[in-house]
């Protein structure tokens, strides 16, 4: 009865530990808001800048699984390119580190987790508690990260005598003398402890204290380390899966990543414990890799002070394992980041006929030497906006066109994301515009820059155009309601005529020198003529009961929001003039 209330308790102190992880991640990202992603956009620039911010990040939510999926996440988004992702992940890898160094240092009582994390809820408690939502959301990470602390703590003192228990030894004996074969039983144990803890640090935590109470021995806990780290690059792999392409290849590269140090160090094992066990001694620590671990098993009156030395050690050795794993791993692929990118690209290629760049592409710098050249770059960065505004409208047609309910909802979701971007996009384009702004310029450039505002806030507008239309839908399938063959025919020339537009919107903001839209004057009235004889038509249907009045509703509405497609287009036009 006794063993089940401790393995109940060391349950606890895991789900404290993790539910501080998760507390801790979601507070932050809520707190920083904007600020994390403006931060990692500026932060991304170069590689040893992915790198700091990947360390930075991860050492914060204490989690490279949260980072990644964060980074999934954006690449989703287009708001970071792969090859950059793929920096941030190599820094990740290192920051995850940082827990596990500070498991280690509280296991020899030289730093003591729990005395901080009781402090610390008393603030967190009073930050939450107040009105402002940053405020409350700061509040939020500090309670996760007095969780977490707590139950790294507690997680030791409760765990350590169940592990360190003869049933233990009982257990896992058996799996230590296969040579090779139980180094990679113990790999496979690191990765499943990993995917059902879901957490890297968590498992580490585990080895620690497996190595520590002599359950296992110093290779052997290596080897779940290499586990552990393999393990951890499941989830991003499976919350990238509903992704769009660029998100996937994130996925991959961060499970290519740790898979190539976990093949490195199985193929140099033996060398590698020797390096850990030459880089612990330099420490003032026993060398794991020549200790006497039967010392772990006598009292502390047989053992002595050798016992104490190398159970302190033990720790630090996971630890440096740990560290020394993802910090050669990224020193040798660091330089090969176009290499995995290529290589990623082949593993998750795009559909046919797919561009996957959803992010900026010529505002990836500072500002230029004058206003007017980074004007040109925002010339050409909105001619990519307005480009990539029509891909979304092509999946309109796609989901007007649709009639069966499971085509529509992937659709829908493309609707949904490409809004999603447009924001991002305007966002983005605008912030770069403020800093233009910021410095002396000429009143004509003054006006360039009002009439790019406009611009980006029509095409932002379209994005959320395209959403509305996947809600209209989505209330259309809901009530079981469709379109009958003559809507459909009248649909479809209103949407012929709304890409004419979109054709002839691109066509002017793709000249040097735009001074006439007389054709998209024409193509707003034709337009506006079909939207007027279509609305008069369906007074008339609805008067002689033609079609289901429901039916009729969804259909009006439909050509409504694809009018207002139109409005936004033209003014992108009457802002183009400016603009030029």
């Amino acid at each position: 009865m006794d063993t089940v209330f401790q393995i109940l308790k060391m349950l606890g102190c895991l789900g404290m530990f993790l539910f501080g992880m998760s507390l801790m991640s979601g507070g932050l990202q809520k707190f920083a808001g904007d600020s994390l992603r403006t931060f990692i956009a500026k932060m991304t620039s170069n590689t040893g800048k992915c790198l700091l911010t990947g360390f930075v990040v991860t050492a914060l939510v204490q989690s490279s699984t949260a980072t990644t999926l964060m980074l999934v996440s954006f690449v989703n988004a287009g708001l970071m390119t792969l090859s950059h992702a793929i920096g941030v992940i190599m820094g990740a890898n290192i920051g995850t580190t940082f827990t596990a160094w500070l498991f280690a240092l509280s296991f020899d009582g030289s730093f003591s987790l729990g005395a901080i994390a009781i402090p610390v809820m008393f603030f967190a408690f009073v930050f939450y508690s107040m009105k402002n939502q940053r405020l409350k959301s700061f509040g939020e990470f500090l309670m996760g990260f007095a969780f977490l602390f707590l139950g790294l703590a507690t997680l030791k003192d409760t765990s350590y005598p169940l592990l360190s228990s003869p049933g233990m030894h009982k257990l896992l004996a058996p799996l230590t003398g296969f040579g090779f074969g139980s180094t990679l039983m113990f790999i496979v144990i690191g990765a499943v402890m990993t995917l059902m803890l879901q957490s890297s640090a968590a498992t580490t935590s585990i080895t620690m204290l497996l190595l520590a109470a002599g359950v296992v021995p110093f290779d052997l806990a290596v080897a779940m380390v290499l586990g552990e780290n393999i393990g951890t690059t499941i989830t991003s792999n499976l919350a990238a899966s509903v992704a769009n392409v660029s998100a996937k290849r994130t996925a991959r590269a961060h499970l290519m990543f740790n898979l190539f140090g976990s093949i490195l160090v199985i193929a140099l094992f033996r060398p590698y414990l020797q390096l850990n066990g030459i880089i612990i001694e330099a420490l003032g620590f026993p060398n794991p890799c020549t200790a006497d671990f039967t010392l772990l098993s006598m009292s502390d009156a047989e053992g002595g002070v050798m016992k104490a030395q190398l159970a302190q050690s033990l720790p630090y050795s996971v630890a440096i394992v740990h560290t020394l794993f993802n910090v050669i791993t990224t020193l040798i692929l660091v330089g090969f980041i176009p290499q995995i990118e290529k290589i990623v690209t082949r593993m998750v290629p795009s559909k046919e006929g797919e561009s996957e760049n959803y992010s900026l592409i010529y505002l990836k710098q500072g500002l230029l030497s004058t206003a007017e050249l980074s004007l040109d770059e925002v010339r050409r960065e909105i001619y990519h906006f307005g480009e990539i505004c029509l891909k979304g409208y092509n999946y309109v047609c796609q989901a007007v066109d649709t009639t069966e309910r499971d085509s529509f909802e992937p659709l829908r979701a493309k609707l949904v994301k490409y809004e999603e971007i447009t924001d991002r996009i305007e966002f983005e384009i605008a912030n770069y515009l403020n800093k233009v702004s910021e410095s002396e310029i000429s009143d004509s450039t003054r006006i360039r820059i009002k009439a790019m505002y406009k611009i980006i806030s029509e095409m932002e507008s379209l994005g959320d155009s395209g959403e509305a239309i996947s809600r209209l839908l989505t209330r259309k399938f809901d009530h079981g309601k469709t379109l009958d063959d003559d809507m459909m025919a009248k649909v479809n020339g209103m949407l012929s005529l709304v890409r004419n537009a979109y054709d002839i919107m691109l066509e002017n903001l793709s000249k040097p020198a735009l001074k006439d839209i007389s054709n998209a004057y024409a193509a707003e009235d034709a337009i506006n003529h079909c939207r007027d004889r279509l609305r008069e038509e369906h007074i008339a249907s609805i008067e002689n009961r033609a079609y289901d009045y429901t039916s009729g509703v969804y259909y009006i509405d439909l050509i409504s929001e694809l009018e207002k497609i139109g409005d936004f287009i033209i003014n992108i036009s009457e802002a183009a003039v400016q603009m030029k």
